[in-house]
C-alpha cells in the first residue's frame, strides 16, 4: 500500500511551528522568572508586580506550549511518515520525544506547586524549572538539528 505524498509546503508547517514554540518557550521563562519575584520579592516588588498577574499568565502559556508541543511532535511524525513511508529514529526524533516526555512531566507537578502556604512545595519547583530549562536547552539544539533536515528536504525535493 502507498500512502499519499503530502504537499511540499506541509513539511514546513512543523519547524515554522517549532520556532513559535521555541519563542513561546523563552516569553513563558520570563513570565515564569516574573512570578517568582512576585512570590520571592520585597513587599514594594510584590505590590509592583501584582498588576501583571505573571503567575496566572506563566499558567496559560505554559498549558499552550505543552499542546503546541504535542501536537507539533505528533504532525512532525506524521508528515515524515506520510512523505517517507517510515520515520527517520535519530536523535532529532529521540530528543523530541524526549523534550515531550519533560514537559508533561514539568506541567504534571503545577499542582503540587500551588500547594500549602501559598509558597507550594519547593522541591516541586526546582523540578520543574529544572525540567524546562533542560527542555529549553535542548530545543535550542533541536533548532540547529531541525534546519539541517529542513535544507535537506528543500535540496532534494
Amino acid at each position: 500500500m502507498t500512502l499519499p505524498a503530502l504537499p511540499f509546503a506541509a513539511s514546513f508547517m512543523h519547524p515554522l511551528m517549532m520556532w513559535v514554540l521555541l519563542a513561546a518557550g523563552g516569553y513563558s521563562m520570563f513570565l515564569g522568572i516574573k512570578a517568582k519575584k512576585v512570590r520571592t520579592g520585597t513587599p514594594e516588588q510584590r505590590k509592583a508586580l501584582l498588576p501583571g498577574k505573571f503567575a496566572q499568565r506563566h499558567y496559560r502559556w505554559g498549558s499552550l506550549i505543552l499542546a503546541v508541543m504535542v501536537i507539533g511532535m505528533i504532525g512532525g511524525m506524521a508528515v515524515t511518515y506520510l512523505n517517507n513511508g517510515k520515520l527517520f529514529v535519530g536523535p532529532h526524533l529521540l530528543v523530541g520525544l524526549a523534550m515531550t516526555g519533560m514537559i508533561a512531566l514539568a506541567a504534571a507537578l503545577a499542582p503540587f506547586m500551588q500547594q500549602g502556604n501559598g509558597k507550594g512545595n519547593v522541591i516541586a519547583r526546582k523540578v520543574h524549572v529544572g525540567l524546562n530549562m533542560g527542555m529549553l536547552t535542548l530545543f535550542l539544539w533541536q533548532a540547529v538539528s531541525g534546519m539541517q533536515i529542513v535544507n535537506k528536504i528543500w535540496v532534494n525535493r
